[in-house]
């Protein structure tokens, strides 16, 4: 049996989660959906959707979608799902997870690796994140979930723009690119997206069975994302404060943020497998996201490096193309990761 897509939709509360999944559930993209739903959801899915109100953990919804409480933990609802999918006593297309507005997606997303059953059956498509756009701000001061979830998403949809005006905009689309380069930012208004921009991301490819985006850093050379751009004395972007002391120049001191490292010269593979090996087992916990298109010694094909928290991964991927720069590029995504020492340490594993 194909492996079945799974998506996790996460967001602070009152992010318009629901909206989005009601929004996707009854549009006509011919697709059958399993939704599996936090009990403790801010509000389970509209009972106007469901066919029947019922004790079962299953329910069918009127549009063919499938609904399931999670009672017990989420291997057992993700088994119990394709253990009846495959006798034929449901059918569904993919699975999307609506984490509760409080959840911090590292431990749903491991589920798919660390459990072997779970990932015989499963491929996790992507992380997407729900930001508002006019509680942000606050949330992302106050909370460190929501600053998770930012830091976790593949894709980062911000609801309630209409509410805020544009420059606030602008200023919370800098801060979310700062804490996590790698996801795209889109505008949603109330939960219309397109079902591109959700299904099919292959946003969280840490099986590397997939194609990887070796350009998945290609914006990094912009304000944004260099974490080392000066200003200048007058500089008066809102975004940034003079701290003149620190690679940071920026009004949040989120804790969740993001660094590249890029290199022309190879890695040695055991001097980098050893670095990362002691770092991920010190800051496992702390490191988020983190993924890369490397250059190694020994082989003319790129490696495919990507992890979350402590598990760690990495693939053979396609063949450097003739006149290309073989080039390493890095990205992590985590809280309070010693940037210094990773910078450093990853130099001094290049052969």
């Amino acid at each position: 049996m194909a492996l079945i897509p799974a998506t996790i939709l996460t967001g602070f509360l009152g992010s318009g989660k629901t909206t989005l999944l009601k929004r996707i559930l009854s549009e006509n993209h011919g697709q059958k959906i399993a939704v599996i739903e936090n009990e403790f959801g801010e509000e389970n899915i509209d009972n106007d959707i469901l066919v029947t109100e019922s004790k079962e953990q299953i329910v069918q919804m009127s549009n063919g979608c499938v609904c399931c409480t999670i009672r017990e933990d989420l291997r057992e609802a993700l088994q119990l799902l394709a253990a009846k999918k495959r006798k034929g006593l449901l059918d569904f297309d993919r699975v999307v997870i609506e984490t509760t507005g409080l959840a911090d997606p590292g431990p749903v997303a491991q589920t798919f690796f660390m459990d072997e059953e779970i990932a015989e059956s499963y491929l996790l498509d992507s992380i997407l994140t729900l930001v508002d756009a006019k509680h942000a701000g606050q949330q992302l001061d106050d909370r460190q979930e929501a600053r998770r979830q930012v830091g976790f998403a593949d894709q980062l949809f911000l609801s309630k723009t209409d509410l805020v005006a544009q420059d606030a905009t602008d200023a919370l689309i800098h801060r979310l690119k700062h804490m996590n380069p790698r996801a795209p930012v889109k505008a949603v208004h109330f939960g219309e997206v397109p079902i591109a921009d959700v299904f099919d991301l292959r946003g969280f490819n840490l099986n590397a069975k997939l194609d990887i985006d070796p350009d998945f850093l290609k914006d990094d050379g912009h304000d944004h994302h260099d974490h080392d751009h000066a200003h200048g004395e007058h500089c008066d972007h809102p975004s940034h404060k003079h701290d003149h002391g620190h690679g940071h120049h920026h009004a949040h001191d989120d804790d969740v943020k993001s660094f590249a490292f890029k290199s022309d010269r190879p890695f040695d593979p055991a001097k980098l497998e050893d670095f990362l090996g002691a770092i991920v087992n010190i800051y496992g916990p702390r490191m988020l996201r983190y993924k890369g298109v490397l250059h190694m010694t020994g082989t003319d094909r790129k490696v495919i490096f990507q992890g979350v928290h402590q598990l760690m991964g990495s693939d053979l991927g396609p063949a450097w193309a003739e006149g290309e720069t073989r080039t390493s590029k890095m990205v992590f995504i985590g809280i309070d990761l010693p940037r210094d020492i990773l910078l450093q340490g990853l130099e001094q594993c290049l052969a």
